[in-house]
C-alpha cells in the first residue's frame, strides 16, 4: 500500500519519538512530483534540508532518493549538488506500439551513438529493414556520424522444424510454406546486409554477422546499445497467402510488424535495467553456445 503524505504525518504526530522510513519519505516526495509541487527539472532540495524537514539522518534520505531513481522519478541522484526532476517521457515512448511504428525511432536515437550496437533475435528481417531507413538517410545525408556499427542477427535454422509459419494441413515431403519463409528469411537477409555495408563509404567500420537459431523464437528481441531491450510477442494465426502460381497457402503464421513492441530501458529504474541486463545476457549466451553459423543463400 502506498503510504500518502497525510498518513505519515499523522503516524507521527500520534508519535512524535517515531521517525518516518526511507520508503515513506519516498512516498511523500513522489506525491509531491505527481502533484507538481516538484516539477520536471527542477533540483530536490538539498539532502540537508530534506533530512531537517523529516528529522532523519543524511542516510535515510538518501535511501529514498535512490528509490525514486530506481522509478524513474530522480535523475543525477549522488552525493554531490541535489537530483533533478525527470523529465517525463516523451509521449507514446513507453506505451506499446506495433512494430512497424514503435522500433523505427528508437532505432534513429540508438545510431546517434558513436559506436551503434544492434542485436536482433527473430523470425525473419521483415521490421528490421523499413525501421533502418531513416537512421540510413540520416547517415547518407550527413547529419549523424557514427564511428562503428555492430550489428548481430538471430534467425532461425533452415533445418529445424519451424512451429510457425507451418501449413493448416500439416507439412509434407515438400512444404510450401517452409520454402516460403526461407525465401524470405534469405532475401530480407541479404537487404539488410546490403543497406548497413553502403555506410562503408563514409568511413563506417561496418560489421554485421548472421547465426542460425535451433529453434523457433516465440517473441522478436532487438537490444540496442546495451541500454535498450525492445520485445514484442509473436502472435499465431490462421490466414491464406495467395502464391505466384496461383495456389493458396493455408497455415498458421505471424503477422511480425503488428505485435506490440514494449520497450524497457537500464535508465527507467531498476526492473528495466535488470530485464535489459538479462536480456542481453541471454542473447550472448545464445550467440556463444547452440547457435550455428548462418550463411543466406
Amino acid at each position: 500500500m502506498v503510504v500518502t503524505q497525510e498518513s505519515v504525518a499523522e503516524k507521527v504526530a500520534v508519535n512524535g519519538s517515531r521517525k518516518p522510513s526511507p520508503q515513506e519519505i519516498a512516498d511523500i516526495l513522489r506525491e509531491r512530483i505527481h502533484a507538481g509541487e516538484l516539477r520536471a527539472g527542477e533540483r530536490m532540495p538539498t539532502q540537508e534540508k530534506l533530512a531537517e524537514e523529516f528529522g532523519v539522518e543524511r542516510g535515510t534520505v538518501r535511501q529514498a532518493l535512490r528509490s525514486l531513481q530506481d522509478d524513474g522519478l530522480l535523475t543525477n541522484v549522488s552525493k554531490g549538488s541535489p537530483p533533478r526532476i525527470a523529465e517525463p517521457p516523451a509521449p507514446g515512448h513507453d506505451e506499446p506500439q506495433p512494430t512497424m511504428v514503435g522500433l523505427a525511432p528508437r532505432l534513429t536515437e540508438a545510431f546517434a551513438a558513436e559506436h551503434v550496437r544492434i542485436d536482433a533475435a527473430c523470425l525473419t528481417a521483415e521490421s528490421l529493414i523499413p525501421a533502418l531507413g531513416e537512421p540510413l538517410r540520416l547517415i547518407h545525408a550527413g547529419v549523424i556520424h557514427p564511428r562503428k556499427i555492430d550489428v548481430r542477427i538471430l534467425l532461425p535454422s533452415r533445418r529445424i522444424n519451424l512451429a510457425f509459419p507451418v501449413p493448416v494441413d500439416g507439412r509434407g515431403d515438400d512444404d510450401p510454406v517452409h520454402q516460403r519463409w526461407l525465401a524470405m528469411r534469405n532475401a530480407q537477409g541479404h537487404v539488410l546486409r546490403h543497406n548497413l555495408q553502403t555506410l562503408r563509404s563514409h568511413g563506417i567500420d561496418v560489421d554485421i554477422t548472421f547465426r542460425a537459431l535451433p529453434f523457433t523464437p516465440p517473441m522478436k528481441l532487438y537490444l540496442l546499445n546495451g541500454t535498450e531491450a525492445l520485445m514484442a510477442y509473436y502472435m499465431v494465426e490462421r490466414r491464406e497467402e495467395p502464391t505466384e502460381s496461383g495456389e493458396t497457402l493455408d497455415m498458421y503464421d505471424v503477422l511480425g510488424t503488428e505485435s506490440l513492441l514494449f520497450s524497457f530501458e537500464t535508465s527507467a529504474g531498476q526492473r528495466d535495467a535488470a530485464f535489459v541486463e538479462e536480456s542481453q545476457k541471454w542473447f550472448n549466451a545464445l550467440w556463444e553456445t547452440i547457435t550455428t553459423d548462418l550463411t543466406l543463400s
